[in-house]
């Protein structure tokens, strides 16, 4: 199993950036898909993002609410993912999870999750 770790979460103003990591330990991440999560308050959670493994690894897919402001990558070496997040707006206020399965992004059933990290974004 791996176990999953969010950070880089924070108050920020409209417009700005932040970069979130999600830090793998017990495996590699690498074998994982990892998908990016989001619950703002009073809402469902929905997804911010998946970066996929195996034989599509690297593939990268987005919701049209985030996409061309958001990016994952990857840094094996640190056993980490990123998600980057540029334009931010106060609508993607919310708490952030970071979740791996070993199968493929388009699901809602990932394996594993880490316990969020809370992005605000206010002025």
């Amino acid at each position: 199993q791996v176990q999953l770790v969010e950070s880089g979460g924070g108050l920020v103003q409209p417009g700005s950036s932040l970069r979130l990591s999600c830090v793998g330990s017990g495996s590699s991440l690498d074998d994982y898909s990892i998908g990016w999560f989001r619950q703002a308050p009073g809402q469902e959670r929905e997804g911010a993002g998946c970066i996929s493994s195996g034989d599509s690894a690297g593939t990268t897919f987005y919701p049209n609410s985030v996409k061309g402001r958001f990016t994952i990558s990857r840094d094996n070496a640190k056993n980490t993912v990123y998600l980057q997040m540029n334009s931010l707006k106060p609508e993607d206020t919310a708490i952030y999870y970071c979740a791996a399965d070993k199968r493929s992004c388009h699901r809602a059933d990932f394996t594993y999750w880490g316990q969020g990290t809370q992005v605000t974004v206010s002025s």
